[in-house]
């Protein structure tokens, strides 16, 4: 069986596409800086700042609930997905090439 190169994907895909896919509105930017409602647990005031988001490292975290990682787990958190799941869906949701590699 194939496996994925996440690391491809990461580079194929910045998390400020992934926050458009999973309707994220910021509250506040500075930079490279954005923070707002988390949309992983699901924040409902939109005046939240609890989500921050660095989109020069493709890196977030909440404050509120403690989800952190990169666009890929942010996507499979969102979308309730594993993280293979999710790379091959946020590929074909964008119209990207999957990276196969081969297992040895």
């Amino acid at each position: 069986m194939p496996g994925i190169s996440f690391a491809a994907v990461r580079a194929l895909i910045p998390l400020s596409e992934v926050l458009e896919l999973v309707g994220f509105v910021p509250h506040e930017a500075c930079g490279d800086q954005v923070r707002g409602p988390c949309p992983v647990h699901r924040s409902r005031s939109s005046d939240s700042r609890c989500f921050s988001v660095n989109l020069k490292r493709n890196a977030y975290r909440c404050f509120k609930c403690g989800a952190a990682g990169n666009q890929l787990d942010l996507y499979a958190a969102v979308r309730g997905l594993t993280v293979f799941a999710a790379a091959v869906a946020l590929c074909a949701e964008l119209g990207r090439e999957v990276p196969w590699v081969e297992r040895w």
